[in-house]
Protein backbone atom coordinates (compact mmCIF):
# COMPACT_ATOMS: atom_id res chain seq x y z
CA UNK A 1 0.00 0.00 0.00
CA UNK A 2 1.41 3.13 -0.84
CA UNK A 3 0.96 6.33 1.54
CA UNK A 4 -0.19 9.31 0.15
CA UNK A 5 1.15 12.53 1.60
CA UNK A 6 -1.09 15.22 2.24
CA UNK A 7 -0.53 18.95 1.75
CA UNK A 8 0.89 20.57 2.97
CA UNK A 9 4.40 18.90 2.02
CA UNK A 10 7.51 19.93 4.22
CA UNK A 11 10.28 19.79 3.01
CA UNK A 12 11.46 21.55 -0.27
CA UNK A 13 14.69 21.55 -1.98
CA UNK A 14 16.70 24.54 -2.27
CA UNK A 15 18.71 26.14 -5.12
CA UNK A 16 21.04 29.19 -5.36
CA UNK A 17 20.63 30.94 -8.43
CA UNK A 18 24.66 31.78 -7.72
CA UNK A 19 26.12 29.03 -7.67
CA UNK A 20 23.66 26.41 -7.99
CA UNK A 21 23.94 24.68 -4.62
CA UNK A 22 20.99 22.94 -3.26
CA UNK A 23 19.76 21.47 -0.14
CA UNK A 24 16.90 20.17 1.21
CA UNK A 25 15.12 21.98 3.68
CA UNK A 26 12.50 21.40 6.11
CA UNK A 27 9.67 24.54 5.55
CA UNK A 28 8.15 26.54 8.35
CA UNK A 29 4.43 25.04 8.39
CA UNK A 30 2.49 28.83 9.17
CA UNK A 31 5.02 31.25 7.93
CA UNK A 32 7.07 32.11 5.06
CA UNK A 33 10.60 32.54 5.23
CA UNK A 34 12.04 35.84 3.99
CA UNK A 35 16.03 35.24 4.02
CA UNK A 36 18.22 32.18 3.31
CA UNK A 37 22.50 31.60 3.34
CA UNK A 38 23.55 29.29 0.51
CA UNK A 39 25.54 27.20 2.15
CA UNK A 40 27.92 27.09 -0.88
CA UNK A 41 28.52 30.65 -1.97
CA UNK A 42 27.09 32.34 1.05
CA UNK A 43 25.06 34.91 -1.15
CA UNK A 44 21.67 35.88 1.21
CA UNK A 45 19.04 34.68 -0.90
CA UNK A 46 15.48 36.84 -0.83
CA UNK A 47 11.98 36.08 -2.43
CA UNK A 48 11.53 37.28 -6.06
CA UNK A 49 9.36 40.33 -6.78
CA UNK A 50 5.82 38.75 -6.19
CA UNK A 51 6.63 35.54 -4.26
CA UNK A 52 5.85 35.16 -0.69
CA UNK A 53 9.37 33.35 0.93
CA UNK A 54 12.84 31.82 -0.41
CA UNK A 55 10.65 28.61 -1.08
CA UNK A 56 8.48 29.78 -3.24
CA UNK A 57 11.29 31.84 -5.61
CA UNK A 58 14.06 29.24 -5.11
CA UNK A 59 12.39 26.00 -3.80
CA UNK A 60 10.85 22.79 -5.46
CA UNK A 61 8.17 22.98 -3.73
CA UNK A 62 6.30 26.50 -2.06
CA UNK A 63 6.23 27.08 0.89
CA UNK A 64 2.94 25.26 2.99
CA UNK A 65 1.09 28.73 3.37
CA UNK A 66 1.18 28.79 -0.69
CA UNK A 67 0.40 25.47 -1.07
CA UNK A 68 -2.51 25.44 1.23
CA UNK A 69 -4.27 28.50 -1.00
CA UNK A 70 -3.71 27.15 -4.38
CA UNK A 71 -5.17 23.80 -3.04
Amino acid sequence: MTEVKELPFRESILTCPECGHDKTETMPINACQWFYRCEGCHTLLRPKPGDCCVFCSYGSLPCPPAQKKNG
